[in-house]
């Protein structure tokens, strides 16, 4: 974004709604860290919370996106025995990751503060950082035949192409 703010995407399950949160980048960090699957040689806040959490023999069942005012996000954490706790959205998410625990928002929050995005349009971003993943540096280098100074008499753009 324009800001360097890093966003959170929410995406609606059955539907095209997302929830944009804006984050910092620590948060934005350990959110894809979860993500990806990446462990730390250390535990982060958010592992050190997930093990404290199963280690007391208690469940995160579900976590709330329950509000945002004045461009403020609210959410909760719902554990077993109906403790719920207040937590930053980013936590929430971050946490959530961590314990496979589902992230809820009211229909209220979704037309409150949803945007629409077409599923073409997101089945093209995807596609696009697909390709991202595999193509390399050398996969944009010319061969030795189409190089300048060759004498190859071929027309323009034959050769390898990527996807």
């Amino acid at each position: 974004m324009p800001t360097n703010s890093p966003i959170v995407l929410l995406r609606e399950r059955d539907g095209q709604r997302y929830v944009p949160i804006w984050i910092g980048a620590p948060e934005a960090t350990a959110i894809a860290y979860a993500q990806q699957g990446v462990e730390p040689p250390r535990p982060l806040t958010h592992d050190l919370m997930a093990t404290v959490i199963t280690s007391l023999g208690r469940t995160l069942e579900t976590v709330h996106i329950t509000s945002v005012e004045e461009n403020v996000f609210y959410a909760e954490l719902h554990f077993d025995q109906g403790v719920v706790i207040s937590s930053r959205p980013s936590d929430a998410i971050a946490l959530a990751l961590r314990t496979g625990t589902s992230i809820l928002a009211p229909e209220s929050l979704l037309e409150e503060v949803g945007i629409t995005m077409a599923v073409e349009e997101e089945d093209e971003v995807e596609r696009f950082r697909e390709f991202l993943d595999q193509v390399s540096a050398e996969d944009f280098e010319e061969p030795a035949e189409h190089q300048e100074g060759s004498h190859d008499d071929g027309p323009p753009g034959d050769g390898p192409r990527t996807p």
